[in-house]
């Protein structure tokens, strides 16, 4: 029986030693790092890169408008089933913001999803997304930020109740969620096509409102774009796919027209938290808004997610 107790012991103390290691943060790979921090940052291409990924929808001041929308003080809240997410600052301030980073920190933190600290951060930070970003926009993206007005606003904390509080928990997650791999597979996209699969499955993350997700927070199989319950408050928020009866029947114009003015094709006007996402898709190329509707009229189709 003793011998048994003891067998018994070391295999749980083994097992739980693994489960240490596979949920540690997993930062992004030396020689990447080294390649990312050797590239010249462009900072008038970055600041496309912060419309497409919506730096400002998150991480501006609650009710920002104008120029207030480059001052990247954090505070706006996002509610969901496991809490409340509050966006920090990430402007350049040193001690208050991003300042005191380098370019590795902010390639672990958007490729990977790691804190400086080495620590998880939580996919409420679309890092699920931004993990397809190239090494050029991260560069470019971090030259951006850093021309933006320093704000000494302190980062507000999450509200975040047991367990999901467990930072270390994320690396279980992250096992069974986090990947690179494109959202869908298009058959020999050309090179518009391609671009607007990288704008939405990367920095646009689109993806992350727009699908299904089960009770941990990960993405329902099958169901991209499909729509999904708000999780911060009443109503869905649309299916977006070419099933979509909200806008299947949407021309790749309509739809680029609608992320430029937005304006629907029966002169409705955008509304609830798509107005931010509108206003940064307006300050995109007309090509790149092209090049995202034609992606969304290429995506598989499919019911709608909350039903």
């Amino acid at each position: 029986m003793k011998r048994a107790a003891i067998g018994l012991g070391v295999i749980v103390l083994a097992g739980a030693g693994a489960a240490y290691a596979l949920t540690a943060p997993q930062p992004v790979d030396a020689a990447r790092l080294s390649a990312i921090a050797a590239l010249d940052g462009n900072a008038a291409a970055g600041e496309t890169v912060s419309w497409a990924g919506g730096c400002a929808s998150c991480h501006a001041a609650p009710g920002s408008e104008g120029e207030a929308r480059l001052t990247l003080s954090g505070g706006v809240r996002l509610e969901s089933d496991f809490g409340a997410f509050v966006g920090p600052n990430i402007s350049p301030h040193p001690e208050a913001g991003i300042g005191g980073w380098d370019v590795r920190d902010f390639a672990n933190a958007m490729l990977a999803g790691v804190s400086p600290g080495g620590s998880h951060y939580y996919p409420a930070f679309p890092y699920g997304s931004y993990t397809r970003m190239s090494d050029q926009d991260i560069a470019d993206l971090f030259a951006f930020l850093n021309t933006l007005p320093e704000s000494e606003v302190a980062s507000l904390p999450h509200e975040i109740g047991f367990p999901f509080n467990i930072r270390r928990s994320l690396g279980g997650w992250k096992l069974m969620f986090f990947t690179d791999e494109p959202r869908v597979a298009l058959s020999d996209p050309d090179e518009q096509l391609a671009r607007g699969q990288y704008l939405v499955e990367g920095p646009g993350h689109c993806g992350e409102c727009h699908t299904p997700r089960n009770a941990i927070g990960g993405f329902v199989g099958g169901q991209w774009l499909a729509g999904a319950q708000n999780p911060d408050g009443d109503g869905v928020i649309p299916n977006i796919t070419p099933d979509s009866s909200s806008m299947g029947d949407w021309s790749a114009s309509d739809i680029a027209y609608y992320l430029e003015s937005g304006f629907t094709p029966d002169f409705d006007s955008v509304g609830g938290s798509m107005v931010d996402v509108q206003k940064n898709m307006a300050e995109l190329t007309a090509s790149d808004r092209e090049a995202i509707a034609a992606y969304l009229k290429a995506v598989p189709g499919r019911p709608n997610g909350w039903e």
